[in-house]
């Protein structure tokens, strides 16, 4: 989700004062249990959602359909709106930054929410997109991509359950993620947020919702998955973000369309709507791929949430209008994510609805797709963060789940004369590289802030570290960042080099995706040692390595690890033997791009490459 002007709101980065309601709210609803029917969990969820609608008010209604930012809200507005959601953007937390902090957060919060006539409690979501990465602390998994890399989708299952633990502990209920998109084109800037560039490796990944919702959704840990971003987003022309994907009907339905189908058979909760637009159609606005094919034909019955101000870009001018408001509702988006201009849209809202322009049938249709997940989550029953998952955030467990998946995700693609594994015992090894030690390189963007950030941004073990942690009696690790120093008595020299953070949109690279001039310097100072050079490509995406590749012994792809750089040593010194696949083609040049499985260009590595130490394979010729 958009998040441009983010950085610039110091409100973003300090926590909302919110007083709590007076009376406590969980002492008002614990004293009026079951008072009405939709206070009585013994019946059935959809009695209690039509009980409660015949109790709402228009500005009731109008308010569930509504999401706002937590710097832009307060716990008076949102008992006086009524307003359904509210969420963090990214690095948008509260201070200081920790599991305890956001729990206090969300709990004062919907103190506020049950504070309403009707005690009627609001989701909060947050982009949990590769762990809870707003979190200081959390674990950080690999980004999408190298999960998709371990083509193991009972490991993202598990991992989806960790990452519902710590959501959980921070009182969050609804997680906008997994990004089911299918990567078609490397200089997009959110090629990593994909599993692969094939519907079957996102299909097959859809398995985290089951883990992030759990067997039922009002079960220990629950929390809301959002499938996004519908419909088409990793096609765009150009690899553009928010592009325009231009395809036949047939050509999306057959490439784009299937991880959400799968998602819908999991029971995903929300569908999140894509910024980008359908041979030149804003999806926001698409009333056949959101209500015909989506609602209808796949059948969800969940609720369609809009991305950050994503209507407003439905008419081409700046900011929300009438005819934005109207368009989207009655295409099918059920709730409005509108972080800043959540009063102006609920007024627009209730304009269009007095007009008759939006159905009150919609609006009904809307409120009871969103109730009824509230309901399901039991949120009625227990409104409060269970206090008991507040110290999984970044527990020894979790990370260990953590460094599994990265050493399974790495992907072995050249090792000449067999240099790698590295022995453990009696080796002289030296490391150089940006990435080689730094959390915040080797976890990328949406890492505590919304881009990203290099540097010690949060706890975990950086490549290095595990690099040293795994070396054995009479072994020595030496470490330069540039590369200085090295001399021919070393055995072997790793360079751990890639991509510095981003996110979406800041990281489109129309103009090439080569590496840059410090990871090439570092790698040619190495290499004028004479000594064996390891490349560890720290990245979201294939980078342009061809021209460079036959002066290295060997290369592995360890894509954007995370905070357990542990698991790429492991595979490094052969602890765990490789057994990572591409999830993408790799080019043997940015002009090929696009570049995917079946499409008759010739590629470095083909989707699907990934070689083994046993047997040794030494040279890049695809088996």
């Amino acid at each position: 989700m958009s998040r441009q002007w983010m950085i610039r709101a110091a409100a973003m980065l300090l926590l909302v004062t919110v007083t709590p309601a007076a009376p406590p709210a969980a002492a008002v609803a614990g004293a009026r249990a079951a008072a009405l029917p939709y206070q009585d969990p013994s019946l059935p969820v959809a009695t209690r959602v039509s009980d409660l609608m015949g109790r709402m008010s228009p500005d009731d209604k109008l308010g569930q359909m509504t999401q706002a930012e937590r710097g832009s809200v307060s716990a008076g507005d949102i008992t006086a709106h009524r307003l359904g959601a509210v969420l963090s953007g990214g690095g948008s937390a509260p201070s200081p930054n920790t599991p305890a902090s956001w729990a206090d957060m969300y709990d004062r919060f919907q103190n506020a929410a049950l504070a309403t006539p009707l005690g009627i409690p609001l989701l909060y979501g947050v982009d949990a997109v590769h762990g809870h990465n707003n979190v200081v602390g959390a674990t950080i998994f690999p980004h999408n991509l190298g999960l998709g890399a371990t083509r193991d989708p009972a490991l993202v299952q598990r991992i989806g359950r960790a990452v519902a633990e710590e959501v959980s502990g921070t009182g969050v209920d609804w997680n906008f993620a997994p990004c089911l998109c299918v990567a078609r084109d490397d200089r997009w800037g959110r090629t990593y947020e994909s599993f692969g560039e094939t519907p079957e490796l996102p299909s097959a990944m859809a398995t985290i919702v089951t883990g992030l919702q759990g067997a039922t959704l009002n079960g220990p840990a629950s929390v809301l998955a959002t499938a996004k971003h519908y419909l088409g987003d990793g096609g765009t022309a150009g690899g553009v973000d928010q592009g325009d994907t231009r395809l036949s009907e047939q050509d999306l339905r057959a490439i784009h369309l299937p991880p959400f189908k799968a998602a819908v058979e999991r029971g995903v909760g929300s569908v999140m709507i894509s910024y980008s637009s359908w041979n030149g159609a804003k999806l926001h606005g698409h009333q056949y791929l959101i209500s015909t094919l989506l609602k209808g034909e796949l059948g969800f019955t969940g609720f369609v949430v809009s991305d950050w101000n994503g209507i407003d870009q439905i008419d081409g001018a700046p900011g929300a209008s009438a005819h934005d408001v109207r368009t989207a509702i009655n295409a099918g988006v059920d709730l409005v994510m509108a972080p800043t201009g959540w009063r102006q849209f609920i007024d627009l809202l209730r304009a269009e609805v007095q007009a008759g322009r939006v159905t009150q049938a919609r609006v009904d249709d809307a409120v009871r797709r969103i109730l009824t997940k509230k309901f399901e989550l039991g949120l009625f029953e227990r409104p409060l963060t269970d206090r008991a998952y507040t110290a999984t955030v970044g527990s020894a467990e979790h990370r260990a789940l953590a460094r599994q998946a990265v050493a399974r995700s790495q992907v072995v693609l050249k090792n000449a004369a067999g240099v790698l594994p590295l022995a453990r015992t009696g080796n002289k090894i030296f490391v150089a590289g940006r990435s080689a030690d730094d959390i915040g390189m080797q976890s990328g963007g949406w890492t505590i802030s919304w881009q990203g950030s290099p540097g010690n941004i949060t706890p975990g073990t950086t490549i290095l570290q595990g690099i040293r942690n795994t070396a054995g009696a009479g072994t020595t690790v030496t470490y330069s960042r540039s590369g200085s120093g090295i001399d021919s008595s070393y055995r072997v020299a790793i360079a751990v080099v890639g991509e510095t953070p981003y996110a979406e949109g800041q990281g489109d690279r129309p103009g090439g995706l080569g590496l840059d001039a410090a990871d090439l310097d570092t790698i040619a100072t190495l290499r004028a040692s004479g000594v064996p050079v390891v490349v560890v490509l720290v990245s979201g995406r294939p980078l342009d390595v061809a021209a460079h590749l036959p002066g290295w012994h060997a290369l592995v792809a360890a894509w954007l690890p995370g905070t357990e750089g542990q698991g790429v040593a492991d595979v490094l010194f052969g602890a765990v033997q490789p057994t990572g696949k591409l999830p993408v083609t790799w080019m043997s040049g940015a002009a090929q791009q696009p570049i995917n499985a079946g499409d008759g260009k010739t590629p470095l590595f083909p989707y699907g490459f990934g070689l083994t130490y046993d047997p040794p394979q030494d040279d890049t010729t695809p088996p």
